[in-house]
């Protein structure tokens, strides 16, 4: 998986907390064509899921099961990897990083339905 997609992962990630502190399930079309590999014009929350799995193993460089700040570079800002480090210790977890993009991922979807539009 090339850097781009791995940026656009975490790009859709924190897009989908934006959308939903905005109270909008909306996904940037670009994002969207990338998450929706079933085609059928919604983001489901296994497409979504395995996206993000990917873009975690395609981050963690050194193959240790975990993200540092300097795998992670500036696609998220302190205050990202702050939250989405659980447990304190200076890195993301596999589970602390799905945990977090799934929760996002819940939150923007307000109709319940496992989709996003």
């Amino acid at each position: 998986m090339n850097k781009a997609v791995l940026v656009a992962a975490f790009v859709a990630c924190q897009c989908t907390l934006s959308f939903a502190q905005a109270q909008t399930a909306a996904i940037h079309q670009g994002h969207k064509d990338q998450l929706d590999t079933n085609k059928d014009g919604t983001v489901q929350r296994s497409e979504y899921q395995t996206f993000m799995a990917a873009a975690f193993t395609g981050l963690d460089k050194n193959k240790d099961g975990r993200l540092s700040k300097p795998e992670v570079g500036t696609i998220l800002t302190v205050e990202q990897f702050s939250a989405t480090d659980g447990d304190a210790n200076g890195s993301i977890s596999q589970a602390e990083f799905m945990n977090r993009v799934m929760a996002d991922f819940a939150a923007a979807d307000r109709s319940g339905d496992g989709a996003l539009q």
